[in-house]
């Protein structure tokens, strides 16, 4: 049977279909004649079908949170809490019950032997082309299923618009690899099966008049195989797991400041977790005002771009590993802190690199820090020119320098070199000032284990190579050798 809540209060709620925040959302629309509903067209988007290929690098991409879990294991109930405490976002929920098939009169003659909780139930091709189409930030007209008559309805449905959090909910979201692809977040609310199962025969007892001989036979025929073959397998594809289901505030409220800090962040740092911005300020963003003008003074520019420096510096120190350490204060008592990373160097990317190396040497005294040229002419003809790294590079961490990440092609061969001098990827830190979102596609996916660190993230590279709004040729303005 379909999946249900575990609460009597969301048991009714959940069965009209999917549920909505209310934020943004139009009532139940008349939608076209009887004779339009065959085709799975029918509920669509306004756009035409290749726009609703997601753009990772486009802003304000929804994220998409999967929840699942066994019948009456408590999703709704997460789901709910998650919301609640999203009130300030625009918030959707879609239930994959919105999504089932409609049964044919020979099924429908036999409705008692069919499988709802079978992945064949529910057309996933429907439910992949609402999820693009929600995550390209588009309106959607979402199919209502019928329990009474196991069709969808023919003249309704519900308009869903734009969101910042689409939660997919249902038994079997995780089944399918193309569903699971689309999720920013994966949670599996996981309950005891006895207390499962007395939450299915009072839902179905009280809410549906159903006597308890049936509710069990339905159980044991259907529901426990289903969860068995399918739903319990996919637990191992969940980011969470949630015992207990709502019970467990404690896993929802982690959960929720988890989603407030990715909401906050650019897409892209939901794309690569190893991409790292700043947290950006009134005086950060001043400062990138000031020497992104074009005719600032050079005494200025150099200025606001060490203080930027120095805050990208020290935030790209806070993700070197460290060791704890208790000493002794001046009153006699003991403060327990950590102590810092001792194998550590610096390289910088000759020449606009050298500009970050005194930040550097004023947050780590005494560090070393080697040099490497690469010769550009466009996008191609990069030639490695000189290298000068500390002879036991390959036992230290590495904080790689370089104030503009373009389109990540010289980033990426001095990366290389590195890697062929032994020092482990999961041990350099790339540090700039501003990187192009195709250099960290460039970068993060030739190189995922290793750390990026940035103040801001721009909008592209044009047909020159310039990234846009970009600030110009760095190495010029900082050492005065512009025109």
């Amino acid at each position: 049977m379909p999946e249900d809540s575990s609460s009597i209060d969301y048991v009714m709620e959940k069965a009209s279909g999917p549920h909505f925040s209310g934020l943004r959302l139009d009532g139940l629309l008349s939608s076209p004649s009887k004779s339009s509903i065959s085709s799975p067209s029918h509920f669509r988007s306004a756009v035409p079908p290749f726009s609703l290929i997601s753009d990772p690098a486009a802003p304000n991409q929804p994220f998409v949170i999967g929840v699942t879990g066994g019948t009456a294991s408590g999703k709704t109930t997460v789901c709910d809490m998650i919301i609640q405490q999203l009130h300030d976002h625009r918030i959707v929920l879609v239930n994959q019950d919105s999504f089932y098939r409609g049964l044919t009169s020979e099924e429908l003659a036999r409705v008692q032997e069919y499988n709802f909780d079978h992945p064949d139930a529910f057309d996933t091709e429907q439910l992949l082309h609402c999820i693009n189409t929600l995550k390209s930030g588009q309106p959607y007209q979402v199919p209502i299923y019928d329990f009474k008559t196991h069709q969808r309805k023919a003249d309704a449905f519900r308009q869903v618009n734009a969101c910042d959090v689409i939660i997919l909910e249902g038994i079997l979201v995780f089944h399918d690899s193309r569903v699971r692809d689309l999720m920013n977040m994966k949670i599996f609310v996981d309950t005891d099966a006895d207390v499962r199962l007395a939450r299915r025969i009072r839902r179905d007892t009280v809410e549906r008049g159903r006597d308890i001989d049936s509710v069990l036979e339905q159980y044991a025929k259907f529901v426990k195989p289903a969860f068995d073959d399918f739903v319990l397998p996919s637990k191992k594809y969940a980011d969470v797991i949630i015992p207990r289901g709502g019970d467990n505030h404690v896993a929802v409220d982690l959960i929720v400041q988890h989603i407030h800090t990715k909401l906050g962040q650019h897409d892209l740092c939901k794309i690569y977790p190893n991409v790292f911005v700043i947290q950006s300020t009134f005086q950060i963003r001043g400062m990138h005002t000031l020497i992104r003008e074009k005719d600032i003074s050079k005494h200025d520019f150099v200025f606001y771009s060490d203080r930027l420096i120095r805050l990208v510096v020290e935030h790209g120190l806070g993700h070197l590993p460290f060791t704890e350490k208790q000493v002794v204060t001046p009153t006699g008592a003991v403060y327990s802190g950590v102590d810092f990373c001792k194998k550590l160097c610096g390289v910088s990317v000759i020449r606009s690199g050298e500009s970050m190396e005194n930040a550097l040497r004023a947050c780590c005294k005494g560090i070393k820090i080697g040099k490497i040229l690469i010769h550009r002419v466009g996008d191609n003809g990069m030639q490695l020119i000189y290298e000068k790294l500390p002879s036991d590079i390959s036992e230290r961490h590495v904080l790689l320098m370089d104030p503009v990440l373009g389109t990540g092609n010289s980033a990426s061969q001095a990366i290389e070199l590195l890697i062929q001098k032994g020092v482990p990827e999961s041990h350099i830190i790339f540090l700039n000032l501003i990187s192009a979102p195709e250099g960290i596609h460039c970068v993060c996916k030739r190189f995922p284990s290793l750390k990026i660190v940035t103040s801001e993230i721009d909008v592209c590279i044009n047909e020159e190579y310039r990234v846009i709004p970009g600030l110009g040729e760095f190495g010029d303005r900082y050492f005065g050798t512009d025109d």
